[in-house]
């Protein structure tokens, strides 16, 4: 695969198999268990992508993954998704939360009834959840989203050094905790290495992760700021949506930069269209299987502790790290408790993007 940014940090998949590190070794059979997979929200193809992962890899490692959850991307049905799951009678939920705290306390109940729980995509308290399955640190993600900006800018003649450039950022709401960590990090970045450009909108665009509304916030942008250079998208529902807001008005790359996160091929005909020059993501089937594989390993009583390192047949090694690698001063419980990083993400240009299919 090209134009992929390197992980520094963290768990490596697959390579660690060639260091001679030994993997912690399954206690317990995850055979026979059943795992409810949780996206924020139905019907979006960066989540349905990952459910597809989870389906395949379960499969071959011999349990069952229940795909449950709302078109609505709101607290309120994602409770009422986990309360469901509980009552089935599932072995782990495995969630990504549209909320960093709201689902907190029907997760706790989850725990108390025998059922645990890991994430992935998006994190809840790290108090009422095993282990996270991570895209990466804010810090690499922020920067990502910059620079693939930047790059777009650089392209159509800006100098992104020198030259003023006013931007926004277009996400689905504050509250998404790895989101709002990514623009966090994202905006030091801008500041240390871009002091010229100029975020007209500092409160940001929201537009809640619903499809109808990210077009509308886009194209309001687009009304209001005739001049802006740049929109950063770190949302695989703001992200088309800000591409056909553009559309909609005739813009293509030539005339503003739109970046962003989103799965391959929901922006594949925006780009062939001129809309976008680039945008990224990383491979959210192998997230999704990952996220399974740790719940249902921890389910069968298996334990980790930071630094071990567990062997998911068929995809590679992962290693659980603490819990501060993606919120600064937060704290690791001794045993299940902390993030797993997955390897890499992927820079996706005409050149490439048809090697990819999720």
């Amino acid at each position: 695969m090209k134009k992929r940014t390197s992980l520094v940090l963290g768990a490596v998949l697959a390579l660690s198999l060639l260091t001679g590190s030994t993997p912690t070794q399954a206690a317990g059979d995850i055979k026979g268990k059943t795992v409810a997979f949780i996206p924020k929200l139905t019907g979006n193809a960066f989540f349905e992508s990952a459910n597809n992962g989870a389906q395949q890899y379960s499969k071959k490692w011999g349990f069952t993954v229940n795909y449950l959850g709302s078109p609505n991307a709101a607290v309120s049905d994602q409770v009422q998704v986990i309360n469901n799951a509980v009552a089935s009678g599932v072995d782990a939920i495995c969630i990504s939360s549209v909320d960093a705290t709201g689902l907190d306390d029907a997760l706790k109940e989850a725990t108390e009834a025998g059922i645990l729980v890991t994430t992935w995509d998006s994190d809840v308290s790290d108090n009422v959840r095993t282990l996270m399955v991570s895209q990466g640190t804010p810090d690499i993600l922020g920067k990502m989203l910059v620079d693939m900006g930047a790059d777009s800018l650089k392209n159509r003649g800006k100098d992104p050094k020198k030259d003023t450039i006013k931007y926004v950022w277009h996400y689905s709401q504050a509250t998404v905790a790895d989101q709002n960590s990514w623009q966090v990090a994202g905006e030091a970045y801008i500041k240390a290495n871009f002091p010229n450009w100029v975020n007209v909108f500092p409160a940001n665009y929201y537009s809640e992760q619903d499809a109808e509304k990210a077009v509308s916030i886009g194209a309001s942008i687009l009304d209001k700021y005739a001049d802006i250079d740049l929109i950063i998208c770190n949302d695989s529902t703001a992200l088309p949506g800000q591409c056909k807001a553009a559309q909609n008005k005739g813009l293509t790359s030539k005339k503003i930069s739109i970046t962003g996160f989103a799965s391959p091929n929901s922006i594949k005909d925006y780009c062939r269209a001129g809309v976008i020059e680039r945008w990224g993501l990383w491979d959210c089937q192998i997230q999704g299987a990952i996220g399974c594989y740790l719940a249902a390993y921890l389910a069968a009583g298996n334990e980790v502790k930071v630094g071990d390192k567990v062997a998911i047949p068929d995809i590679g090694t992962v290693e659980v790290i603490a819990n501060d690698a993606l919120v600064s001063g937060a704290t690791t419980g001794k045993v299940n408790n902390g993030v797993v990083l997955l390897p890499e993400r992927t820079v996706f240009t005409a050149e490439n993007m048809d090697k990819y299919n999720f």
